[in-house]
């Protein structure tokens, strides 16, 4: 069996099974048309191909892709979206293969040669861009997070935005139904000794849980500010509520050409009066601020509770005020408001 052509992103990995790569074809619409790059991918033919892991061959030297990480429910996939143009660079979204590493690596996998050699072939293949295009653009997922110091150390020079909602947002935004609550419990667990490294062992109650999860990762984003210069903070309150702004200074960290016309265009656009995981649902900055203000209330005891378990473990697991190198134009907030 001939080997793959990974020269090209047309060539997508989309996952392992076992020693067994499985790959996808795609194309730039394809790319485009997936909001996620997970199970829900939109392929450009749905027939998956198969590889020995051991037969793949990174591109060497590796190019060099930005990043964006992120707490969940705070406006990554809207941000994403609003940098994913026709004539830029691909901007991929959540890719499940580096999601399952990062997950591996949470659990003790991450010392292990076979996993480093994973991830530097994930994260090259990740990194191919089309002929002409600026770099690409990886927005990565919760579990991610957890080994953002390895993705940096990489590729120290890599531009990389931490996206994040202070203590209260992030608790109304993830323990506003059932739904989100389930997902707290999930991914807490999944994700439970690389939490504990950083914010201790869980507790017991959703909120608390929550709350251990946001102080584990500001605290990573706090390091990863602090070791690479190219790392800039962005709290999203200031993406929902500027959003030109933001998009022009995103483009820009990413070296992508945006004329400012066109970030208004993109900020008073269907983007952004939809919801961005779900084009055909209406969502804008006023429906996100009503919804807002009824969870906080509803959820105040509990929220009151959480930033209570925080402060109790910031002599052990300490935090600063505010995260560093706010995203030009931005500002920062105070991490427990």
């Amino acid at each position: 069996m001939s080997l793959p052509d990974l020269a090209s992103p047309d060539r997508y990995l989309f996952g392992f099974e076992g020693d067994t790569a499985v790959l996808l074809d795609m194309d730039r619409d394809a790319y485009r048309r997936s909001i996620f790059l997970d199970d829900r991918i939109s392929a450009a033919q749905a027939q998956p191909a198969f590889a020995a892991v051991a037969d793949l061959v990174a591109p060497s030297p590796a190019p060099v892709a930005g990043w964006i990480f992120h707490v969940a429910h705070c406006g990554s996939t809207l941000l994403a979206r609003a940098l994913d143009r026709p004539h830029g660079g691909l901007v991929l979204r959540e890719p499940l293969a580096l999601r399952h590493l990062a997950a591996e690596a949470a659990n003790a996998a991450a010392g292990d040669a076979g996993w480093r050699a994973r991830l530097h072939l994930v994260t090259a293949l990740l990194a191919r861009r089309y002929a002409g295009a600026p770099a690409t653009i990886i927005k990565a997922n919760v579990p991610v997070n957890f080994v953002l110091p390895a993705l940096m150390t990489a590729n120290p020079a890599a531009p990389a935005i931490v996206l994040y909602f202070p203590l209260a947002d992030y608790l109304a935004a993830v323990l506003r139904s059932e739904g989100h609550r389930n997902w707290v419990r999930r991914v807490t667990t999944e994700l439970a000794p690389a939490i504990a490294v950083l914010a201790g062992p869980l507790p017991a109650s959703d909120a608390e849980r929550a709350a251990s999860l946001w102080l584990a990762q500001l605290r990573g984003f706090a390091t990863a500010l602090s070791h690479f210069r190219n790392v800039y903070s962005l709290d999203a309150e200031r993406l929902f509520m500027t959003p030109t702004p933001v998009i022009s200074a995103a483009a820009a960290l990413f070296d992508q050409a945006l004329p400012d016309a066109e970030a208004a265009a993109i900020a008073s656009g269907p983007l952004f009066n939809t919801y961005a995981k779900n084009p055909a649902a209406a969502f804008d900055n006023a429906a996100r601020l009503a919804r807002r203000a009824a969870t906080a209330k509803t959820l105040a005891p509990e929220i009151g509770a959480a930033r209570g378990w925080v402060e109790a473990r910031l002599s052990q697991y300490p935090l600063p005020p505010r995260l560093d190198r706010p995203l030009p134009g931005t500002l920062a907030r105070d991490l427990l408001a």
